[in-house]
């Protein structure tokens, strides 16, 4: 069955919107969400409401203290936490189903132990995310999505709400099964949404994704994007829709969102993105 498939891009990227793919429709972005989370992150530290290396339990008193953790730490994946909230694990098709409110406050409250990596080590981790942006709604005393529109969308020159957990429904555009069938989402509205949760239209995204990492409108890079030796990314996956965000540092960007596994999405965003003719004949 062909994939359902929306490619676009900048100079030398040509865009491809297939198989009952729409681009003014929202998709899930999966861990694309983080980009978002972190750039929240790097503007409060701009306006100096938080410092990227305020310890963990300055924002949250559940935290016990001496863990060492920043929030530095969690965005760059190097908390020591584990990749997957800990505790009773929820059902196979709906893996978040089980991390509340009182999951996350429970995990806070034992983080020294739930952190199992070496703090300073690489550890790619959505609980440190859920953690993170639990902290900057507590610090701020404001809810994750005025942050997002905020810090984010808004001085980008978005409305509020183009990038949220809460699409319209008849505005979603979802996976569906081999008869056509709608397949069931993860839950991903709770604790961990910082992590996973949000949804666009990949036309909104192919505002963002330059606006970040091309012009810079909102300063360096945050850090929750993913480095290469020239390139800036970002991927994101959920059951069954897969994103990749990308920009190379001469100024080449796309997006590919497919309801498909994120596997082949991030090979074809790095084969479209290389194969692209380079800005102004720039190697």
């Amino acid at each position: 069955m062909p994939t359902p498939t929306c490619l676009l891009g900048g100079a030398g990227v040509e865009d491809r919107v297939a198989y009952g793919h729409d681009p003014d429709r929202f998709v899930e972005i999966g861990s694309l969400s983080k980009v978002f989370t972190g750039t929240v992150l790097a503007q409060l530290a701009k306006d100096e409401t938080v410092d990227l290396d305020t310890p963990l339990e300055e924002c949250l008193e559940d935290v016990p203290a001496g863990t060492g953790i920043t929030l530095r730490h969690l965005a760059e994946h190097t908390s020591g936490l584990p990749r997957l909230p800990v505790g009773t694990a929820g059902p196979r098709r709906d893996p978040y189903a089980t991390f509340t409110e009182d999951a996350l406050r429970a995990s806070l409250r034992e983080l020294d132990r739930v952190a199992t990596g070496r703090l300073g080590e690489a550890e790619y981790s959505n609980l440190g995310y859920a953690v993170l942006g639990h902290a900057l709604t507590t610090v701020t005393g404001r809810p994750y999505q005025q942050l997002v529109d905020d810090l984010v969308l808004l001085p980008l020159g978005l409305e509020a709400g183009a990038v949220t957990a809460l699409p319209p429904r008849e505005r979603r555009l979802v996976p569906r099964g081999l008869f056509g069938r709608t397949r069931p989402l993860w839950t991903l509205t709770g604790p961990i949404l910082p992590a996973g949760g949000l949804w666009a239209t990949c036309r909104t995204l192919s505002d963002i994704v330059p606006g970040l990492l091309v012009e810079r409108r909102l300063g360096p890079p945050a850090p929750s994007w993913q480095r290469g030796s020239a390139i800036t990314w970002h991927n994101g996956a959920t059951r069954g829709s897969s994103v990749m965000a990308a920009a190379h540092d001469d100024g080449r960007w796309l997006v590919l969102h497919r309801l498909g596994p994120a596997s082949a999405t991030d090979t074809l965003a790095r084969e479209t993105l290389l194969a692209a003719a380079a800005p102004d004949g720039g190697a």
